[in-house]
């Protein structure tokens, strides 16, 4: 069940917070600030990676190879070279790809 409908769209919630976070799309609040820099964001987790770009912090390490990341997304894409992995298929000839901007190219 999801009973807290947005009053902008269609869009609805299980919880009241989760409709509150997505009412920033309509009203363009950006309520996390970064204090090294001008950028502002819509949520905490984009706020709390882009602050690695300032601290040099990269936490998500490869098991693969030396190289390490800002979040766990980009280390999951990077993966993919190690281990062949290749989820996104075209549904037309079959190809797939390791990201899901390379197939929406395709």
């Amino acid at each position: 069940e999801r009973p807290f409908a947005c009053t902008r769209c269609t869009q609805t919630f299980r919880c009241k917070l989760s409709l509150n976070i997505h009412q920033r799309v309509h009203t363009g609040e950006r309520p996390f600030a970064c204090a090294h820099c001008p950028k502002t964001f819509k949520h905490r987790k984009a706020f709390t990676v882009h602050q690695r770009v300032h601290t040099g912090e990269r936490p998500f390490t490869c098991a693969y190879c030396p190289m390490a990341f800002r979040d766990k997304q980009t280390l999951t894409i990077h993966k993919r070279l190690h281990t062949g992995e290749k989820p996104y298929k075209c549904g037309e000839c079959g190809k797939t790809y390791i990201r899901k901007e390379g197939l929406k190219c395709h």
